[in-house]
């Protein structure tokens, strides 16, 4: 994507450092030592006030003294010299830059206002900036390297946008050492003008990308993040980790880079409906990021799990069954082709365990290739293949009986050629991942990471990267987004809103809220509102007992537990004295509402709230009294599709009540993909609107019907 800034950004032709110097402990220099180290192909000039050479390098005492104005300026310097020296390469036509200086809005009032007129410089010049407060990118295919660590090794296939710098350079030995390997790599800091959507965008764009990784501390912007990400998903995965979604997390999010973090729901609910893999620790991040990065799709759920010890075994299909993989039983021909190449006490059926067998090729080749060309599987997770570390780790023990042979010719008994074993893989376009506990000293694990086949360190996690292929199948098998069609405003429902404003309400009471609802197709309770016992007992008659009585009103919100509604009333004598009771129970005369009497064995709850930055915010749930202990809700944004609403209905913990269950019929999902649809379109239509709550919608035979609803109103509207 051409117009994306990222994409000069990322691809400069020359480069300008200021700060860089001939001090090998500055950061400057060591951030100019990786740009010049690690095979940068452009033109390079650092810019020092007095300094003539900086690391063998002609420098120049400022911008306006370059003999051309750069594609890319890098600044490490301190904060209140940026902007100035900003301005010189704006003036010379400098339209890209890298500011790794923190000291800005990070810290507090006064670096706020230094971000301000950084930004502000950067707009007069046409120059889009990344930072501050930033470590800087990587561009392996360039190559391009700014971070203070060396990039080794070939170009990658992982992208990441990371607001945490440390996770796209101190982690990079780490990488190394796991196999895997950036793409590009975009720490975005403060995100004063490019920032983690631009990030996502380019890399969704950016072929050499395969999948993309992210670390998320706060977004400004949720509505452009689920757009641009709803683009992506499904021809590229996308996978997430989110750290402020706790108090502690949003308050370190919040002095690191000034993240704007929101509530762990929101960001759980904006992840599902873009189709973002989310996972909760860095660990995780990498490995089954690779792990989408490298391996093909999927072809369906049916595993094999081969292992040369049954403990690893047993783990694998286990954590692939919970996360609702199929382990099959092999077929009675394979498992007796099988039986050929094992010891008599192994296990053939699926997990394959071989149990301790010296013979490699075996545990490499022979019954990979077997499986792999059965038909009977769709992937392949292995444990336990390993040669040259296994002997390296025995030799201390064995040195004695072998003559005085020395370590290095021992091992080199592990010396063979390993291109059958890593090109089975490719041959049959199966994705394979490993699990062994030596690193790269085992000339296997080498061998595998240097073509791309994970190798991760533990059986579980080698099965949870097969389970993030199968979730990104499941993402890739959704159903395309497409918006209901848009709510016209009701000429009811803008009067009542406005006059409620207009008498300074901050919420509706339930009637006139349930007025809003059913004006927009909302199934709501049959209801009155009186102001006489005698009132009362008319409408009763006209609705048909059994009803309930309720308070309603403005200053009440709640009423269970007060005294203020009785129910399951039968006759005119009973209604006449609940009557009285909830006028006693309120203290005063008040408006009270006459409800046909709604039974149902379960009930949900939908609502809304907003949060800055993002577009309301719709829940759904099991309801009732236990709503609060039980917590069982999911979120999404709106406007919501009618896969949201899908995905939205199965994802409470609760689900299966909603079916056939124990009698009772299927409920009417049509009915509740209706109610939740609405929610988020009122809120879009209505921004006066702060909250919604409607609870219990309970469920009457098939057919749900709510029967409290609660409006909250914002006279300062967003």
């Amino acid at each position: 994507m051409n117009n994306n800034p990222l994409h000069q950004l990322m691809n400069p032709k020359s480069i300008a450092t200021v700060g860089a110097g001939n001090n090998p402990l500055k950061m400057g220099t060591i951030q100019a030592l990786s740009i010049i180290k690690d095979g940068f192909p452009g033109k390079f000039y650092p810019i020092h006030p007095t300094e003539k050479e900086i690391l063998g390098y002609k420098a120049y005492p400022s911008a306006l003294d370059l003999p051309e104005a750069p594609d890319l300026v890098m600044f490490v310097l301190p904060a209140p010299q940026v902007v100035q020296i900003l301005e010189d390469f704006g003036k010379i036509g400098t339209k890209r830059a890298v500011i790794i200086t923190a000291g800005f809005r990070e810290t507090g009032p006064e670096g706020e206002l230094l971000e301000e007129q950084l930004k502000a410089t950067a707009v007069r010049y046409g120059i889009r900036f990344l930072g501050p407060n930033c470590m800087g990118i990587i561009n392996s295919a360039l190559p391009l390297n700014v971070t203070v660590i060396p990039l080794v090794g070939p170009p990658g296939l992982l992208g990441m946008a990371s607001q945490s710098g440390t996770y796209i350079t101190q982690t990079l030995p780490y990488l190394q050492q796991k196999g895997i390997r950036f793409s590009k790599a975009v720490s975005v800091g403060n995100e004063g003008d490019i920032d983690i959507v631009d990030a996502l965008e380019y890399l969704g764009s950016d072929e050499q990308t395969k999948a993309i990784a992210l670390y998320i501390e706060g977004l400004k912007d949720g509505r452009r993040f689920l757009e641009t990400a709803r683009r992506i998903t499904p021809h590229k995965p996308i996978i997430a980790q989110y750290v402020g979604g706790s108090a502690a997390g949003a308050r370190a999010g919040s002095s690191h880079t000034g993240a704007m973090a929101g509530p762990d729901f929101l960001y759980d609910g904006l992840f599902k409906q873009a189709g973002i893999i989310r996972v909760h620790t860095v660990e995780e991040l990498y490995n089954q990021g690779w792990v989408l990065a490298t391996q093909p799709l999927l072809k369906g759920r049916r595993i094999a799990v081969l292992t040369n010890s049954g403990g690893p075994g047993t783990a694998m299909a286990h954590t692939c069954n919970e996360g609702g993989l199929e382990v099959p039983a092999f077929s009675a021909a394979l498992q007796a082709e099988i039986q050929k190449h094992i010891p008599r006490h192994g296990s053939t059926a699926n997990p394959v365990d071989l149990t301790f067998h010296m013979n490699a090729e075996v545990l490499s080749i022979i019954l990979p290739e077997m499986i792999m060309k059965s038909g009977e599987v769709d992937g392949l997770v292995i444990h336990g293949m390993m040669s040259s570390g296994f002997l390296k780790a025995i030799y201390p023990h064995l040195a004695g009986l072998f003559g005085g042979m020395q370590g290095a010719e021992f091992i080199e008994q592990a010396d063979r050629d390993l291109t059958e074993p890593v090109s089975l893989p490719g041959k049959y376009q199966m994705p394979v991942i490993l699990s062994s506990f030596f690193g790269r000293e085992d000339n296997y694990t080498a061998a595998y990471q240097d073509h791309d086949i994970p190798v991760l360190d533990g059986p579980e996690k080698a099965a949870r990267g097969m389970l993030a292929l199968h979730r990104y199948n499941l993402i890739r098998e959704r159903a395309p987004f497409e918006p209901a069609e848009p709510l016209l405003h009701s000429a009811e429902a803008v009067r009542i809103l406005k006059e409620a404003l207009s008498a300074g309400q901050r919420s509706l009471d339930e009637y006139s809220s349930k007025k809003i609802l059913a004006a927009y197709g909302v199934p709501v309770s049959n209801e009155n509102l009186v102001y006489s016992a005698e009132e009362a007992v008319g409408r009763a008659k006209e609705i048909g007992y059994p009803v309930v009585l309720k308070a309603c009103s403005t200053e009440i919100s709640h009423k269970t537990g007060k005294g203020l509604i009785h129910l399951n009333l039968h006759t005119d004598n009973d209604l006449r004295n609940a009557y009285r009771a909830i006028i006693k129970a309120a203290g005063q005369d008040l408006a009270v509402l006459v409800s046909k009497m709604v039974t149902g064995e379960r009930e949900v709850m939908a609502g809304m709230a907003r949060h800055k930055g993002f577009n309301p915010c719709v829940m759904f749930g099991l309801g009732g009294i236990l709503a609060e202990a039980l917590k069982d809700t999911t979120f999404r944004l709106a406007p919501l599709s009618k896969a949201d609403t899908v995905e939205m209905i199965g994802d409470i913990r609760a689900a299966e009540i909603l079916g056939p269950f124990r009698g009772l019929p299927a409920v009417d999902l049509k009915a509740l993909d209706v109610i939740l649809r609405v929610v988020g379109s009122i809120a879009l239509l209505h921004p006066e609107i702060a909250e919604i709550d409607l609870n219990p919608i309970i469920i009457c035979g098939a057919e749900p019907v709510v029967v409290d609803a609660l409006i909250v109103l914002d006279s300062v509207p967003e």
